[in-house]
């Protein structure tokens, strides 16, 4: 869920293309003129709803899709000429409706918000179309308030969201991860419930599902932590990941994920002590799994021989049980090239080179691993069978 911030591209519906027109039907009879002042008003709203349109139409030919922008003279504008349109005939839900559009299209939020509003207001019974537009701006002003570190009102705009689009994956998405951060997990299993059936495939949502069950029992602070580590992650910010998860272990000492996130984002990071500590906590819990101790194993080798020596050593491991030997000693050979020190690298040069009858090559290896090893009592073994050639 990572959740990364989505992108919401709003096309404005096929009215906000059409060209609006004053019509004149011959006169039938005789009808009680209207005054000259409201002809004019209602002829001025046509011609800036009309401009505003050509300048949308415009806008979008001149700049690069999805750039669009308010500071950008032509969006400008024509937000300029929808407010002008709306001025002059402020209950014209089909006004009201493009200037709500355009401020939408240009990502000018708050004033979307505010438009959308006062079109809602005009026309109560607006299409499921508007209703989405509307939707995502609420979307949009509530992940800007969780960026900001304002959950209260990002829980506000995501709900508001949901009411405009109950179909929303992104809106229920992010309450139901407004929700399980605020410490509310109930309403946060149900939103993530309700976003997994939205998005059945979304293994993401499948994770923070299982991550609100389990909440409770370490506490909103480590909760919230992980969450926002997790996002950070996602993000690519690993360094700033990796203190979020350890901010979430040590406000839990239980949370075996926030460990087990922390040391695999040290790995990455070769941060070697750190990923020691985080796996060194997490096997000290109940239940640690193979892969925790096989990379506890891994992070303190790798405080003393490298990180980059000890994977070299581990893939060439991995050649040799799958049978290539040939990619398996060269590998072996680089992690001693990597870390010179390195006994149990020699030891398995020394094997691999043995078993390909190597003699010579298998002594010279074998006698690093002994002289860096001295209990090593298999490699001085082998030793001796490779100096008598046999």
């Amino acid at each position: 869920m990572t959740p990364t911030r989505p992108t919401l591209i709003l096309t404005l519906t096929a009215a906000l293309l059409g060209h609006a027109s004053a019509q004149t039907e011959p006169a039938q009879s005789a009808p009680t003129p209207a005054p000259t002042s409201l002809l004019t008003q209602t002829q001025s709203a046509a011609q800036a709803a009309a401009e505003a349109r050509d300048l949308i139409l415009k806008a979008r030919s001149a700049y690069p899709k999805g750039s669009a922008n308010i500071d950008q003279t032509l969006w400008k504008q024509a937000a300029a000429a929808a407010e002008t349109a709306v001025s002059a005939a402020p209950g014209n839900p089909d006004y009201l409706k493009l200037r709500a559009q355009i401020y939408t299209e240009v990502g000018f939020w708050r004033q979307a918000e505010l438009a959308w509003n006062a079109y809602f207001r005009a026309a109560p019974a607006a299409g499921t179309a508007e209703s989405q537009q509307a939707g995502a701006v609420q979307y949009n002003l509530g992940y800007a308030a969780y960026t900001r570190n304002m959950p209260d009102q990002a829980a506000t705009f995501f709900a508001a969201c949901l009411q405009l689009d109950p179909n929303s994956v992104p809106c229920a998405t992010w309450a139901a991860r407004t929700a399980l951060e605020a410490g509310n997990y109930t309403q946060a299993q149900t939103l993530y419930a309700r976003a997994l059936t939205l998005n059945p495939a979304d293994k993401t949502l499948t994770y923070f599902q299982g991550l609100a069950q389990s909440a409770g029992r370490y506490g909103p602070a480590a909760t919230r932590a992980f969450s926002r580590a997790y996002g950070d992650r996602e993000a690519g910010r690993k360094t700033q990941a990796l203190a979020g998860f350890q901010e979430a272990a040590r406000s839990a000492p239980n949370f075996a994920e926030a460990q087990r996130e922390a040391g695999r984002l040290a790995l990455e990071l070769g941060n070697t002590q750190a990923a020691v500590d985080a796996y060194g906590a997490l096997n000290a819990l109940p239940n640690p799994t193979a892969a925790d101790r096989f990379n506890l194993t891994l992070a303190t080798e790798a405080q003393q021989y490298g990180l980059n020596a000890v994977q070299t050593y581990r893939a060439a491991y991995q050649k040799y049980t799958a049978g290539d030997k040939t990619a398996a000693e060269a590998g072996f050979l680089t992690a001693t090239q990597q870390s010179p020190t390195y006994a149990k690298a020699w030891a398995w040069l020394g094997r691999t080179r043995y078993e390909a009858k190597n003699y010579a090559g298998a002594a010279e290896a074998y006698a690093q691993a002994v002289k860096l090893d001295p209990t090593d009592k298999s490699s001085a073994y082998y030793l001796k069978l490779a100096q008598q050639g046999k």
